[in-house]
């Protein structure tokens, strides 16, 4: 492999496959492990915390918070369903930064804003080659233009 080929070719279907997975796997993983499993059940506080940033039933956008974290990180990390966990997670993640950290300064709201942006980039990819939804995905047909 020529050097100039390593440094500035864009279109290596097999490279951009491996960087999405490893995107996904850490990210994904990260999310539910360090995120979602302490969120699932709720805490008394974290359902509080929901309350006053005015969300009507606290206690099932709590809810729906930690499972996005947790099932929806699974969910990325596998590539299954990627895109979908992938915009509930960036809601998830636009809540934490401007709701939950919005009178913190950046550094209180980098860890949410990073996250969220890992996750609207996989929802804009989607899982990527090595993703299962890339399994489940119908086959493309050549078309036939005669």
């Amino acid at each position: 492999m020529q050097l100039r080929t390593l440094l500035f070719d864009t279109d290596r279907t097999l490279a951009t496959g491996l960087g999405l997975l490893a995107l996904r796997l850490f990210a994904g993983l990260a999310m539910a492990l360090a995120h979602g499993v302490n969120k699932v059940p709720p805490s008394d506080g974290f359902i509080e915390t929901t309350a006053e940033l005015g969300f009507p039933l606290p206690a099932f956008f709590a809810w729906m918070a930690g499972l996005s974290e947790l099932v929806g990180g699974v969910l990325v990390a596998l590539g299954l369903l990627t895109r979908p966990a992938s915009f509930l997670l960036v809601i998830t993640m636009a809540v934490a930064a401007f709701g939950a950290h919005g009178g913190d300064p950046f550094s209180g709201q980098e860890k949410a804003l990073l996250f969220g942006v890992v996750f609207l980039c996989t929802m804009i990819t989607g899982s990527g080659r090595f993703g299962i939804d890339a399994l489940l995905a119908p086959r493309r047909r050549a078309r036939s233009y005669a």
